[in-house]
């Protein structure tokens, strides 16, 4: 599609879906196309701006911090360093998203890989910047930082130092970053595109990935049988290139790990997040000991509504029987995330809204178009971008709040700067988990009819196990496949293998685990772009849960309160953010006050069940 085509949905397709006028996003307040010459504008300053740094600091850093001005002088190469990771999140955010759009668009994948190419060139001499400040001993860069200009930047200061242990000499650290384009980021891309180019022959028709995964949520068991087959049949064609994906990418991985001295498996992924090792452990411990309490007690349950003993897997997520579903359009889907958000604030719902009026939301669904849903904060001198495939399910309503979540996370914690309002993944999930809560209690309470009520908590409750079971499920298969890959590579066979034990032990006796299902490992993208990934999302449940129960209790000042955890972005531990609410997240028993949720609304009903 041209980059300035017209961004309409037809209207004839509009009455086709039920789904109303589907938004699409201006990426305009980045760049007006692929070949605005700004962009190239941009990459000829990117080279020369990050070259003329080099020139400027390199073997230079240890000198200003002996200096008589130290704070100012520092400080004055931080905020040029700032400067150029904005101009460089601008130019790789816009290439993201314009592939993101259509991956299978050759013009757009050689765009994103062009630019990726140069912001990888550039950036080399930028290597030398945090390896340098980083040698500055403890007490100079400690003095220095008592001039307010370099002591705005101690949060990233003290996160970069807590990288140290980890450093490489300069030459092996410029080797890794250049190889990233051909080693880690190629696998990314030619994972993404195979994705975005499969086709799942269901019902005589040719359908994407997401269409057909979105037929596991229809009411007739057999699409949903249908399509379960079909993404059997298509992950099992290509299995041979999912593993070599998967078996490169841990080998990759470990190489970088070993080189840096992480002794487990994850421990980067820790480091990274600003998260204990024992405290993700003591998380996993936690759901994993609750799995009959949670995931393996309701699918019981749910076996019991659909008349069998047992559920095939296809029936995993499937609405409840004799409970009438609809298509809910986009102009609803909107004003339902909008009403409950300004229900909690107003200041929260006018940033969401902002998503809705400027543009800044891509919604349908499109042949190529990347699946699933995300929020990307892009750089803090644009705003983010919203992309979702949404379907009229109501599950996609809450992906909408939970997008939208992540979005006004992202537009608060802005104002800290490029290098200080990415969050880390510990709290990445909190704003959006807890705009779903804030959208299925609103809907909830509206609710009189007791089937719909029924049908909501049982939504409700398997999205919570998706969010925790089901990720915690997903960290422990990842775990083993890395371990093991450390003794040699792992055939498709054992990647299924491991993959059928992990969710065997997850999901429970209730739930039929019929053969092609041993195939569904291969879809799932964090395991590729994002290794260790998953357990941010059990941890953001967990914690939300344990949030909005503050939230029950005292309703007085915790909006502001909220409001302002998420506008600290990157600038303090999640402990320090957790404070204000009396949660600790470094007690073992924390935990168990997340899960407690789950239990109580599986409890509601199996009580609504027996009231039958």
């Amino acid at each position: 599609m041209p980059a300035k085509a017209k961004r309409t949905v037809p209207t004839a397709k509009l009455r086709r879906t039920g789904l109303g006028k589907l938004p699409e996003w201006n990426l305009a307040d980045l760049y007006a196309g692929i070949d605005d010459p700004r962009v190239k504008r941009d990459l000829d300053r990117a080279d020369a701006y990050c070259v003329a740094f080099e020139e400027d600091y390199k073997g230079k850093l240890a000198a200003l911090a002996d200096g008589p001005d130290a704070g100012r002088a520092l400080a004055t190469s931080v905020v040029r360093y700032e400067q150029l990771d904005d101009l460089l999140g601008r130019l790789i955010s816009y290439a993201g998203l314009v592939h993101a759009e259509n991956t299978v668009d050759p013009a757009r994948a050689k765009f994103y890989g062009d630019v990726q190419e140069r912001i990888t060139s550039a950036s080399i001499h930028l290597l030398f910047f945090v390896l340098e400040l980083n040698r500055i001993d403890d007490a100079k860069l400690e003095a220095a930082m008592a001039d307010p200009a370099l002591g705005h930047y101690r949060p990233w200061l003290e996160d970069i130092r807590r990288e140290r242990p980890y450093q490489l000499e300069d030459r092996v650290e410029q080797l890794f970053h250049e190889k990233s384009v051909t080693t880690y980021s190629a696998w990314n891309r030619l994972f993404d595109e195979t994705i975005a180019s499969l086709r799942f022959e269901v019902g005589g028709k040719s359908l994407a990935i997401e269409p057909t995964l979105n037929l596991l949520q229809d009411a007739k068991e057999q699409k949903r049988k249908a399509a379960a087959d079909a993404l059997g049949v298509t992950f099992k064609q290509n299995l041979r290139l999912f593993a070599q994906v998967t078996n490169t990418l841990a080998k990759d991985k470990e190489i970088s790990d070993r080189w840096r001295g992480f002794t487990d498996v994850a421990d980067a992924r820790h480091l990274s997040n600003r998260v204990e090792r024992e405290v993700v452990e003591a998380l996993v411990e936690a759901v994993r000991a609750a799995y009959p309490r949670l995931s393996h007690r309701y699918y019981a349950l749910k076996a019991r509504w659909f008349g069998k003993k047992r559920l095939p897997y296809w029936d995993r997520n499937a609405p409840l029987p004799k409970v009438a579903t609809r298509t809910i359009p986009w102009p609803e889907a909107q004003n339902t995330v909008l009403t409950a958000y300004g229900a909690f604030s107003s200041e929260m719902a006018a940033i969401a809204e902002k998503f809705f009026k400027n543009n800044w939301i891509h919604a349908p669904v499109r042949p190529g178009k990347a699946p699933g849903a995300f929020a990307h904060p892009t750089v803090p001198s644009a705003h983010p971008y919203v992309l979702l495939n949404y379907q009229g399910k109501p599950r996609d309503v809450m992906t909408l709040a939970h997008e939208l979540g992540h979005g006004v996370h992202q537009v608060l914690a802005a104002p800290n700067g490029p290098l200080m309002a990415p969050t880390p993944l510990t709290l990445a999930e909190t704003a959006s988990v807890f705009g779903e809560m804030l959208t299925f209690q609103k809907l909830l309470a509206g609710t009189t009819n007791k089937k719909e009520r029924k049908a909501m908590l049982a939504a409700k409750v398997e999205d919570m196990i998706n969010t925790v079971v089901r990720q915690i499920a997903f960290y422990t298969f990842e775990r083993k496949v890395h371990i093991e890959r450390r003794n040699g590579e792992l055939t498709a066979e054992r990647l299924c293998a491991i993959w059928m034990e992990v969710q065997r032990e997850s999901l429970g006796p209730a739930i039929e685990l019929k053969p092609g299902y041993e195939t569904f490992w291969a879809y799932i993208p964090h395991f590729v772009h994002s290794p260790f990934y998953v357990y941010a999302y059990a941890f953001g449940d967990c914690l939300v849960n344990s949030l909005y129960a503050v939230y029950e209790r005292a309703h007085e000042g915790f909006a502001e309160r909220y409001l302002k955890m998420l506008a600290a972005g990157g600038t303090k531990h999640y402990s320090e953010l957790l404070a204000p609410f009396g949660l600790d997240a470094r007690d073992p028993t924390f935990w168990q006050g997340g899960l407690k949720v789950i239990e109580g609304m599986i409890a509601e009903l199996e009580g609504l069940d027996r009231r039958d």
